[in-house]
């Protein structure tokens, strides 16, 4: 039997506004309520204690009340200090959800939380950019054992993941969520493009037609913030390192510029590509005064603000989640959330309907790490393919749509090598 846990929360007394939040995404959510109907039946989960380390609000909060519902303890803490909201956690705190997670922690708080979240000693993981995962390996090995797998939300985090794995370092098995196919079409390309628009333009409430918007990558993430900001009017400039992937962004029409030379035209700046120092000294020196920079991220190390710190006279809160740096020429620069993800700090994330899909994915993939995890072992692998294409096709019936289905004859025809 588990022992009872003691939530961290800024503020319990607001729990009433959180579940409004959390009821009005659960009405836009059909995919997760299904599988919610099937853990409710199963009880997949049943004596297992499952931590969850994810943006925490509505939509994450209603995650863990669907894998809560499959018969586990669920302990929650967040993924990024400015996209925690105190209400969500509150309310869950009411659902018998363990919460460690207050919005805007100091750096040691933050991390302490997530160490307090491990410590209740999980038996599986939801993960968002590896960060559980880490210190279990790094600093708290004394709490692997229990251990039995997970599943990973983000690019980033699977990138440090197969690092960990080629290095022989993993010692559980973990599914790669974000690589299936109903996350990174549609939630890396639809959620982070309207997502990272919504917190720009809330955050700034300025305009962006007519304006040059340089993108930084052109993965799937930045794929949709360059659709996004050619949909709101923009002129967008595309920076890549990687040249097929230039290719493509010239072939959709969008100029492709080096860095050093996009630093001297945009007008506003999103850093899409898990890499540092992708905004750094030498490309601010040469950009325009009013420039707005911000990030999309995991992490807030792609604009590199140390730098431009270093090249400021002053730096001062002009507008909630808007930083003005003044440069030595008395150029300002202006940064969104601290350099973090600013669809999240500045904004409440992707919309409900496209984590309805991406959440589907994460609450199967725990059942299926859970049923397989002696047979998968201390791997990364991809979610099964017959998962993904029944998140789509659960998608597809809440909408109303059919699709066709091939014949017998089709699928011998398809099949066959021989002349046909």
């Amino acid at each position: 039997m588990k022992t009872q846990l003691k939530s961290i929360v800024r503020d319990q007394s607001l729990a009433p506004e959180g579940k409004l939040k959390i009821d009005w995404v659960q009405a836009h959510m059909p995919v997760l309520n299904e599988i919610r109907k099937e853990f409710e039946r199963d009880q997949p989960f049943k004596g297992l204690r499952v931590a969850i380390s994810l943006h925490l609000e509505a939509k994450t909060a209603y995650l863990a009340k669907v894998v809560q519902a499959g018969g586990a303890e669920v302990v929650i803490t967040g993924s990024n200090p400015l996209s925690t909201q105190d209400d969500v956690c509150a309310a869950l705190v009411e659902d018998g959800i363990a919460v460690y997670a207050k919005y805007n922690p100091d750096p040691q708080e933050y991390k302490d939380l997530m160490v307090k979240t491990l410590e209740t000693k999980p038996d599986l993981i939801i993960d968002d950019g590896g960060d559980l995962v880490s210190i279990l390996h790094s600093e708290r090995q004394d709490l692997l054992a229990q251990v039995r797998g997970g599943a990973e939300e983000t690019t980033t985090g699977i990138l440090r993941l197969k690092a960990m794995e080629k290095e022989g370092q993993l010692k559980f098995p973990m599914v790669a969520v974000n690589d299936a196919y109903c996350k990174y079409l549609f939630d890396n390309r639809y959620g982070t493009g309207q997502s990272v628009w919504d917190g720009i333009n809330r955050t700034t409430n300025l305009v962006v037609a007519g304006k040059t918007v340089v993108v930084n990558g052109y993965g799937w993430c930045g794929k949709g913030v360059a659709m996004r900001a050619k949909g709101l009017g923009a002129n967008v400039v595309v920076t890549e390192v990687d040249a097929i992937r230039a290719v493509e962004a010239y072939m959709d029409g969008f100029t492709v510029l080096s860095m050093e030379e996009a630093a001297k035209v945009g007008e506003f700046f999103v850093t899409v590509t898990g890499n540092k120092d992708v905004i750094r000294g030498a490309h601010i020196a040469n950009m325009k005064d009013g420039a707005i920079l911000s990030n999309a991220g995991h992490f807030d190390v792609e604009v590199n603000l140390v730098e431009l710190a270093a090249m400021s006279v002053s730096k001062r809160v002009v507008r909630r989640n808007i930083e003005e740096y003044v440069l030595k020429d008395g150029r300002k620069i202006y940064v969104l959330a601290e350099g973090r993800l600013v669809n999240l700090a500045a904004g409440d994330g992707h919309p409900a309907e496209i984590m309805d899909m991406t959440f589907a994915l994460q609450a199967m993939a725990l059942r299926y790490v859970n049923d397989n995890y002696e047979k998968i072992g201390s791997q990364v692998v991809n979610m099964p393919y017959e998962l993904d294409e029944l998140v789509a096709r659960t998608k597809l019936q809440s909408l109303g749509i059919t699709i066709d289905t091939l014949s017998d004859d089709q699928k011998a025809y398809l099949d066959s090598w021989a002349s046909h």
